[in-house]
């Protein structure tokens, strides 16, 4: 990180307009049908030349810095699938709609894409609170919610309440587990503190870890999602004579700590989640919560350990990312590639594989079944295995630590994988991590 002699005082405009918060009978249907095309009249979104799906994102407001950018990565994989015949003759039509990540806006906007737009599936649609608000809802309606941008629990340990939910990246109790696991094992003195997000990101991973490390934690803190200070979170670690701090929260939150870390010398090692520490989005902030006192460039997280379950763009060599390059220098919009990007091409890439297994005949019904019985053994891009079946919509099993050098990973672990709960982690022997993308580009069964 670069430090300057100056840290700027008042940052509540800038972080109102910049906050990134927390990493997600009706359409037409019958009540006779029974969704498995019996009555010969199609599911919802579905023609015999298309395919309609939706999702909701905060385009706007404060969450809208990176998680913007997931539906624009999402598109141009649609767009580079559709160019290339569609799945099963059918192209993708995406409809995305605004929800400012506020879960009263994402109820309408849900309301819209089954009632208006008769989706035949949400896919990839972000957040925690406004996801839940309308999991419920979706599933009463008979629409598949898929691949949840959201690190909950709650997407796919229970598969009998919510059948038609599914999750797509790591859970954040595996995740706190394996980090928990590894400073149990390379850090056993370390005086560790947590710094957690005062929701299910929080409570997911404060679990996980205090599975390892439980007797090393010496201090707890928590921030509201708005609330802009954390001063007093960051002193109350100091005042604990915290030497590692484990921080379970989203960008924004990142740059915030950082920033109060600088300014009263507080220089533990820290350990940030996935969620928050996408090095260019997080120098962004630096730089403009800041006013330019902290230069916001690729090295403003050298020495920070991290995560990471798909290849990313400090990874140019790797052939997922040679991929992505591609599909965005073909279909892509305005600006770069980037993680978040790569992290939407990722999600359409599985949902493409969904379809493909699907089959002709596409129901919503087929739709589940299809990533129920053949979805744990899809090949892709991310580094482990999905978990899911039928008794689990859980999506990728695993991860490895590395330390960011310069924005690059430089890898701590092999890849591990795990579950919830008490599950072993253990090296994965899977090779997921060496497959290749297909000539083409576009899964085929």
């Amino acid at each position: 990180m670069s430090r300057h002699n100056r840290v700027a005082g008042p940052l509540a405009v800038a972080l109102a307009a910049s906050l990134v918060l927390g990493a997600c009978g009706a359409g037409g249907r019958d009540d006779s049908e029974d969704g498995d095309g019996s009555t010969g009249a199609p599911d919802p979104g579905v023609t015999d030349d298309s395919v309609t799906i939706g999702g909701t994102f905060p385009l706007t407001g404060v969450a809208a810095p990176g998680y913007s950018e997931i539906p624009t990565g999402a598109q141009a994989y649609f767009d580079y699938v559709n160019e290339a015949g569609g799945v099963h003759g059918r192209t993708i039509d995406y409809i995305v709609k605004d929800d400012a990540y506020n879960p009263t806006n994402t109820s309408t906007v849900t309301n819209e894409l089954v009632l208006q737009d008769e989706v035949f599936a949400t896919v990839g649609s972000l957040g925690t609170p406004t996801q839940a608000s309308v999991a419920d809802y979706l599933n009463d309606e008979g629409v598949p919610q898929l691949m949840v941008s959201s690190g909950s629990l709650q997407w796919g340990d229970d598969v009998e309440a919510r059948p038609l939910t599914f999750g797509w990246q790591p859970d954040y109790e595996s995740e706190g587990k394996i980090i928990g696991q590894w400073v149990a094992e390379n850090m056993p003195d370390a005086r560790v503190g947590l710094f957690l997000q005062d929701d299910d990101l929080g409570e997911d991973a404060e679990k996980g870890v205090r599975q390892f490390v439980d007797d090393q934690i010496v201090a707890v803190e928590r921030y509201t999602s708005g609330n802009t200070d954390v001063a007093p979170q960051v002193t109350g670690l100091q005042a604990e004579k915290v030497d590692l701090v484990l921080a379970f929260n989203t960008p924004s939150y990142t740059a915030l700590s950082q920033l109060v870390a600088l300014k009263t010398g507080f220089t533990p090692t820290w350990f940030y989640a996935n969620i928050g520490s996408d090095p260019a989005l997080v120098g962004s902030l630096l730089e403009r919560f800041s006013e330019g006192a902290v230069a916001g460039d690729s090295a403003a997280l050298d020495g920070v350990m991290t995560s990471e379950y798909i290849p990313g763009i400090d990874s140019a060599d790797d052939p997922w990312v040679q991929l992505w390059q591609e599909v965005w220098d073909a279909h892509g919009g305005e600006g770069e590639l980037t993680n978040y990007r790569i992290y939407g091409m990722s999600q359409a890439y599985a949902f493409v594989q969904a379809l493909e297994a699907a089959g002709e005949d596409l129901t919503r019904e087929g739709l589940v079944a299809a990533i129920e019985e053949g979805g744990a053994d899809w090949e892709g891009p991310q580094l482990a295995p999905f978990r899911y079946s039928a008794d689990s919509h859980m999506g990728i099993a695993g991860m490895r630590l590395v330390e960011l050098q310069g924005g690059v990973g430089e890898p701590l672990t092999d890849v591990l994988v795990t579950d919830i709960g008490d599950a072993e982690i253990t090296t994965d022997d899977s090779g997921q991590a060496d497959d290749a993308p297909p000539e083409g580009g576009v899964p085929t069964s």
